[in-house]
């Protein structure tokens, strides 16, 4: 099976790990520290606050904000769960606004129709490594005095008009095993303001600056000096990681060019785009499942990313969300993702176009 992704793992993490290890401080230490510092670096901002999950940093970016009850956030329902969750676990209501059809980014337009006078922030999501339309974006939330928390799960090191996502608000970012770097599980949140930065902090260590003085309510989101000591190693290691992933989905686009039966991965002009996922279209309706089936069958990995939207899931269903979101509920019936990561060989991307361009011709 050639997987749909694959962490890579080398001796330099290994060792690191062990180095930690041996020092017997496994906990959040030296190496956090140290991780926060120099992830801070990479994006371009002052701090980083590092957390045990992308989930982690969303739930504690959206309550160092102060976002609570009766407040509105407006997000994609084209994502994952765990983005509009965590403005549930605050008490406050994710407001979801349609997607473009190229991007499959939030829609600044349909952003501005949610507005309401209890919306106090908005989740940009830059999905599969693209960046969203951040210049509109921060245009809208200046004119309308919102917060923007960038969920930049999907996009390390990805850039809108050469900024790094993750720097125009106060960004967010998964290291979970298959994201463009690991730190086996993890999450960082990037911020310019030191405010923002020690309150989240707080936050992820039971609401203390001071070990058994604790000030306001918060939780263990702590990340380890074992998952610190991985991604220092995978930060250095995070643009050759992208650039084979540029480099592999520009190949695949190539040779797929000439299939009528798909639609190629759109990429802005004004972006890098770090292909998390290299996610095609289906068209002329055809039956997605039907091709994914194949392909699996075949011994292509495949993911698809989302078979729901979220305001269609069950749970927000039960909740009373019944949205009409036409755009992203037709991409989520076509869309569907091949491999691109940077364990892939010419030969299994031969292999996909080749199985592609045969079930398609």
């Amino acid at each position: 099976m050639i997987p749909i992704a694959k962490p890579i793992i080398g001796e330099e993490e290994i060792s690191a790990v062990i180095d930690v290890m041996r020092s017997g401080v496994i906990a959040e230490g030296q190496k956090v520290k140290d991780f926060e510092a120099a992830f801070a670096d990479y994006i371009g901002t002052s701090y980083a606050v590092a957390v045990n999950s992308g989930t982690a940093a969303l739930h504690a970016a959206l309550l160092a904000h102060g976002i609570g009850n009766g407040d509105e956030v407006i997000t994609s329902p084209f994502t994952f769960a765990a983005t509009s969750n965590s403005v549930l676990f605050t008490g406050a209501r994710p407001v979801f606004a349609d997607i473009k059809e190229d991007t499959f980014n939030i829609d600044p337009d349909k952003i501005v129709e949610k507005i309401t006078t209890k919306t106090k922030a908005i989740i940009p999501v830059h999905l599969y490594g693209q960046s969203a339309d951040m210049k509109t974006i921060m245009e809208i939330a200046r004119d309308n005095d919102l917060i923007v928390i960038e969920d930049a799960c999907q996009a390390h090191g990805a850039t809108f008009e050469e900024k790094k996502t993750g720097s125009f608000g106060t960004g967010t970012f998964s290291f979970y095993p298959t994201k463009n770097m690991t730190t086996g599980e993890g999450g960082i949140i990037t911020t310019n303001e030191k405010a923002i930065a020690e309150k989240a902090k707080m936050i992820r260590s039971h609401g203390s600056r001071q070990r058994y003085y604790h000030e306001i309510l918060g939780f263990n989101l702590r990340m380890t000096d074992i998952a610190a000591a991985i991604g220092l190693v995978q930060l250095g290691k995070v643009d050759g990681f992208n650039d084979s992933r540029i480099m592999n989905a520009k190949y695949l686009s190539e040779s797929l060019n000439k299939i009528k039966g798909i639609s190629l991965p759109h990429v802005d002009r004004r972006c890098k785009h770090v292909f998390h996922q290299f996610t095609v279209r289906i068209k002329n309706g055809l039956s997605r499942d039907e091709i994914v089936a194949i392909l699996n069958k075949r011994g292509i990995g495949t993911g698809i990313y989302y078979p729901l939207p979220i305001h269609k899931q069950p749970f927000y269903i039960d909740m009373g969300f019944n949205d009409s979101l036409p755009v992203s509920e037709k991409a989520s019936s076509e869309v569907f993702s091949l491999p691109v990561h940077p364990a892939i060989s010419k030969n299994d991307l031969d292999t996909i176009s080749n199985t592609l361009n045969e079930i398609l011709k």
